[in-house]
């Protein structure tokens, strides 16, 4: 599980791995949050929001790992980045597709034996969404940042 999980923008995959180490502050302005898994909500997210299964994405290589220090240990910071198809979907959604992402999301980790507040996990998918929608017509790609 994540510490913690910072979501940013930023033009390339170079010029986000480039934080890696020490994270997007001071670089990047980013959304911050904690205590949970940033890795696997990716997938799940893109799961819910696409209809594509936890085992498909997983095999797709999804999401990203843009930059490992620790390859593969697990002991230090990651970096992955969000797949255009979640990056778009976040984008594209309203609040009641935001409201119903965050309901499954909860459910889905309610079946593995995790609450998680539906305020914050409301949250944390309106910020993502207003990020994401952010970046249309840029060329910039979401990042996240897990220590």
């Amino acid at each position: 599980m994540s510490i913690i999980a910072k979501f940013f923008a930023a033009p390339s995959h170079e010029a986000a791995a480039a934080v890696v180490d020490g994270g997007p502050d001071g670089v990047f302005e980013s959304l911050s949050y904690g205590n949970f898994d940033a890795e696997e909500a990716l997938i799940e997210w893109e799961g819910i929001f696409t209809g594509r299964s936890f085992d498909e994405l997983v095999a797709a290589g999804e999401p990203e790992v843009v930059a490992d220090p620790d390859e593969g240990e697990g002991e230090g910071s990651m970096l992955f980045a969000a797949s255009d198809a979640l990056q778009d979907a976040l984008a594209a959604a309203g609040p009641s597709r935001i409201a119903e992402v965050s309901r499954l999301w909860v459910q889905e980790r309610a079946a593995d034996g995790e609450v998680f507040d539906k305020g914050i996990t409301h949250r944390i998918l309106s910020d993502l969404a207003r990020l994401a929608h952010g970046l249309r017509g840029q060329d910039h790609r979401l990042y996240c940042w897990t220590a």
